[in-house]
């Protein structure tokens, strides 16, 4: 018995696909030092701890936001297959 057709594998990204990532891709950072910094903001007027936790928590968001950065890119280096193009 014949095996069934293997489905049609896709690009692994055209032109849009690519311009939609880089001009996603500045926001995650900014938005997550952003975010981190605003609640580091919120939690210093609680404490009064001003300026140390909206520093800190500025800083893990924007650390967030590389990791992911990081994480997006990796899964658009991944073919339809599942495996990494190396």
């Amino acid at each position: 018995m014949a095996s069934p057709p293997s489905p049609p594998q896709r690009k692994n990204g055209g032109f849009s696909r690519q311009a939609a990532l880089a001009m996603e891709l500045p926001f995650l950072i900014v938005g997550g030092a952003l975010v981190g910094g605003f609640f580091g903001f919120l939690l210093d007027r609680y404490l009064h701890t001003k300026p140390y936790l909206m520093l800190v928590f500025g800083a893990i968001g924007f650390a967030v936001g590389v990791r992911d950065l990081i994480r997006r890119l990796g899964k658009d280096d991944t073919d339809a297959s599942g495996r990494s193009q190396q």
